[in-house]
C-alpha cells in the first residue's frame, strides 16, 4: 500500500507534466520547440552528427596527413570525414547550421540527403541553401509553421515590397514588384486567394504608389479599398473604358524617358530597355499596381460585340504585361479559373506573368496552367492542398523554384482601415480621375444609441 501511494504521488506530478508538454505542443508550437523541442534537437545533433553524415554518404576519405597524423597520435580507426559544421544557431522556429562541404561535394549532395536528416535529428522539416562557394547552410525548422502563421518581425519590405505570408521554410514570402512586376494568382472559392489580395492592396497601401483595380464581381472584393484606389472598374464596360487610359498613360511614360535620354521620338517602345528608375526622381512618375479579380470575366461573351470588346481588352492587358514594367506598371491578375479555354490571348498572357501563386483550385488544369511551364513537380503539390487549409498556396516564378506558403488571418475592415487611413496618399494622375471610385462617408454617432448593439463574430 505504502509503494501504491508512493508511486501515486510520483506518478500524478508526471502525468501532469506530459500532460502540460503535449497541450503545449499542440497549442503553441514555439513555446514547445523554444522549451524543449530545440535542446532536444541539438543534443541529438551534436552527439550523432558525424554518424549521421556518414548513413548519409555525406563524408569522404580522409586525406593521407591525417591518417598519418592519427595513427601515430592515438590507436584508434581512421573514420570518413564529414562536412566542417559551424555553430549551431537557435532561432524561434529551428536551428541553423553552416557546413563546408570536403573536396569533391556539391549543395545537392546536401538536399538529396535532408529527408534523411530529418528524421536522424527529429525536426519537422531541412532546407538547404547555398551561402557561397563550398559553403551551404542547413536550416531546420522544428515543427510545421504553416498550421498556425505567424510572421517573422524583422521582414526584408521596403518600396514595393510587400511580405504577404509565410513560407514552410519559416522564412517571409516577400512580393517584390521591382524584380516580379508581374503575377498570376489563382484560387478557388473560400481558398485564400481574397486574403492574399487583402494583404497586397494593404501593404501597398502605406507607400508611394498609385493603385488601380479592376473587379468584375460588382467591386465586392475590392470596393472596401476605395479610399486609397486612384481608379476602379466593376464590370466588362468600365474596365473596356479604364485599360486604354492606363495604356496611354504607358505610352507617355515611354515618351518622357525618350526625351529625358535623348532617344529618337519615332523609336518603338520595344526598342527602349531603359525604364523609369533612371529618370531624377523630381521626375519620375508615381508606380501603378494594377489589380484584376476574376480574369475569366474579361475574356466571356455572349454575342459577337462582345467578342470585339473581349478581344480589344485582352490585347490591352498584353501590352500591359509586356511594356509597363518600364513604365512602372505592374500587374496583379487574379481568378477562380485560368485556361487556354478561356480565349485568344490567355496562353500569351499568362507568359508574360512571371510570378505564380496558386491556391486550391476545383481541377488539375488550372494547376497545370499556373505552374505547369515552370515546375510540372508543384502541380501536384498544389492539387493536394486540402479545403481545411484556407490561405495555403504554391509559389513559384520562371526560374524554377517553388516553395508551400500560407497568408496569415487578416480582417476586411483592418484592410479597409488601412486604406482609409492611407486616404492621403493616393497620387494626383489626371487621366485617372475620372475613374476614382466614389468613397462613402463614414457616419459618426455623437449621442449615445439607445440600444446598445449585440457583439458580431466574423
Amino acid at each position: 500500500m505504502t509503494d501504491l501511494t508512493t508511486l501515486l504521488e510520483v506518478g500524478g506530478p508526471l502525468a501532469a507534466l506530459g500532460g502540460g508538454a503535449a497541450y503545449t505542443r499542440a497549442k503553441y508550437p514555439a513555446v514547445y520547440w523554444s522549451a524543449v523541442g530545440g535542446p532536444i534537437s541539438t543534443a541529438r545533433l551534436l552527439s550523432s552528427y558525424s554518424s549521421v553524415m556518414e548513413a548519409c554518404g555525406l563524408t569522404v576519405a580522409p586525406s593521407r596527413l591525417r591518417v598519418l597524423a592519427v595513427k601515430a597520435t592515438t590507436r584508434r580507426e581512421v573514420r570518413p570525414v564529414p562536412p566542417r559544421r559551424g555553430l549551431i544557431r537557435p532561432t524561434s522556429t529551428g536551428l541553423r547550421i553552416r557546413l563546408r562541404l570536403a573536396p569533391g561535394q556539391e549543395p545537392a549532395d546536401v538536399a538529396a540527403s535532408a529527408e534523411r536528416l530529418r528524421h536522424a535529428w527529429g525536426v519537422h522539416a531541412v532546407y538547404v541553401t547555398t551561402v557561397k562557394p563550398g559553403v551551404v547552410e542547413l536550416r531546420l525548422v522544428g515543427y510545421d509553421v504553416l498550421r498556425r502563421v505567424r510572421m517573422p518581425r524583422k521582414t526584408d519590405s521596403g518600396f514595393l515590397k510587400v511580405p504577404v505570408a509565410l513560407r514552410e521554410d519559416a522564412m517571409p514570402f516577400v512580393r517584390d514588384y521591382r524584380t516580379v512586376p508581374h503575377q498570376l494568382t489563382l484560387g478557388a472559392t473560400l481558398s485564400g486567394k481574397s486574403m492574399y489580395l487583402r494583404h497586397l492592396v494593404a501593404g501597398l497601401a502605406r507607400q508611394p504608389v498609385a493603385l488601380v483595380g479592376i473587379d468584375c464581381k460588382r467591386g465586392v472584393e475590392l470596393a472596401p479599398f476605395a479610399a486609397r484606389l486612384s481608379a476602379l472598374a466593376t464590370d466588362p464596360d468600365e474596365a473596356a473604358e479604364l485599360l486604354p487610359v492606363l495604356v496611354k498613360e504607358m505610352e507617355d511614360r515611354y515618351d518622357l524617358i525618350k526625351a529625358r535620354q535623348g532617344i529618337a521620338p519615332d523609336t518603338p517602345d520595344e526598342g527602349i530597355t531603359s525604364d523609369i528608375w533612371g529618370l531624377p526622381e523630381a521626375e519620375r512618375p508615381v508606380p501603378v499596381v494594377l489589380f484584376v479579380d476574376e480574369v475569366a470575366e474579361l475574356f466571356l461573351t455572349a454575342t459577337r460585340k462582345d467578342e470585339e470588346r473581349r478581344d480589344e481588352m485582352v490585347t490591352q492587358l498584353i501590352r500591359l504585361a509586356q511594356l509597363g514594367r518600364a513604365a512602372g506598371i505592374y500587374l496583379e491578375v487574379c481568378g477562380q479559373r485560368f485556361g487556354a479555354e478561356l480565349g485568344k490571348g490567355a496562353t500569351m498572357l499568362r507568359a508574360q506573368l512571371t510570378g505564380r501563386v496558386c491556391h486550391r483550385v476545383n481541377d488539375e488544369a488550372s494547376a497545370k496552367m499556373a505552374l505547369g511551364d515552370i515546375a510540372p513537380e508543384a502541380v501536384s503539390a498544389a492539387c493536394a492542398i486540402a479545403p481545411e487549409l484556407p490561405g495555403l498556396a504554391v509559389a513559384g516564378d520562371t526560374s524554377g523554384g517553388w516553395s508551400r506558403i500560407r497568408t496569415p488571418y487578416l480582417s476586411l475592415g483592418d484592410a479597409a482601415e488601412i486604406c482609409r487611413e492611407s486616404a492621403h496618399l493616393v497620387p494626383d494622375l489626371a487621366a485617372l480621375k475620372s475613374f476614382r471610385p466614389d468613397v462613402p462617408v463614414r457616419l459618426v454617432e455623437t449621442l449615445a444609441p439607445a440600444v446598445l448593439p449585440h457583439p458580431a463574430t466574423d
